[in-house]
């Protein structure tokens, strides 16, 4: 039978394709991957639309135990839910080629994804450089390998995506210490805090590749009813409430002036 991978969009349990609605009903068992998105509205609003129960697909299952959402596969269909696109992810593409492994077929049903959806904010897709992620800092870790593609965009005159970091059933490193597992309260980084995080790399590293006067555009629910779009220097955004997740944020590169003039229609 087929392992169907199905883009469920950006928002809620409308925003699936009719294609991928109609897989759903008919699979056997539905997995929805849980980790490195989330919708904006409960499983259980979900289950309702579908008409199936759906069952949450962890980090731990998606990489540890992919063998459970294959069982099976061979000889009824399967679903395995992915919020946005299902090609978003790298796990995604591993656990798809375990499956053609294993010889099942594989069916793959696509949908918007913030690396499209993100257009809403006026800036032309095609002049975006490579994306980035920002993770959140500790105490102990602050990375800052990502500023090298900022400025590499910014040289080019590109935008650039920054995909701020979830972090959802994350285990406790004090209790895994001790030898337990016990997982951390959702976390979901706000553009406030990304915008202080690259402000303070930017001040150690002092290349000019994302100042508090560089332009911006923060977006928050994308795809919703209640978006949110902003657009403002860094220093403007920080101080911006843009309510619930998810958030992302865009560092503007060299805009057209059609592009510009969407930024001026976003500005605070």
């Amino acid at each position: 039978m087929v392992l169907y991978f199905v883009g469920l969009g950006l928002a809620d349990e409308k925003d699936i394709t009719v294609k991928g609605l109609e897989a759903v009903r008919k699979s056997e068992r539905v997995y929805l991957e849980a980790y490195t998105s989330v919708l904006l509205v409960p499983k259980e609003q979900l289950e309702e639309f579908y008409g199936r129960p759906v069952i949450i697909a962890d980090r731990e299952m998606v990489e540890m135990e992919a063998d459970t959402i294959l069982q099976g596969a061979q000889t009824s269909d399967v679903s395995f839910l992915v919020v946005g696109d299902p090609y978003g992810a790298t796990t995604h593409t591993d656990l798809e080629l375990r499956a053609r492994a294993a010889g099942i077929t594989v069916k793959t049903i696509h949908n918007a994804s913030i690396m499209n959806a993100i257009g809403a904010a006026g800036l032309q897709l095609y002049r975006y450089g490579e994306a980035i992620s920002i993770v959140f800092f500790t105490e102990t870790w602050r990375p800052d390998s990502f500023y090298d593609r900022i400025a590499a965009n910014k040289k080019l005159g590109l935008h650039t995506l920054c995909l701020l970091d979830i972090k959802v059933k994350e285990p406790s490193l004090e209790a895994l210490c001790r030898g337990k597992k016990i997982y951390e309260p959702p976390r979901f980084m706000t553009i406030n805090t990304a915008v202080e995080q690259l402000l303070e790399i930017e001040a150690n590293r002092g290349e000019g590749a994302c100042t508090p006067e560089s332009k911006a555009v923060g977006v928050a629910r994308i795809g919703a009813d209640s978006q949110q779009i902003v657009a403002g220097t860094l220093a403007e955004l920080v101080e911006v409430d843009f309510g619930a997740p998810l958030h992302s944020l865009i560092l503007a590169g060299d805009m057209h002036h059609i592009e510009l003039e969407a930024w001026e229609r976003h500005r605070l």
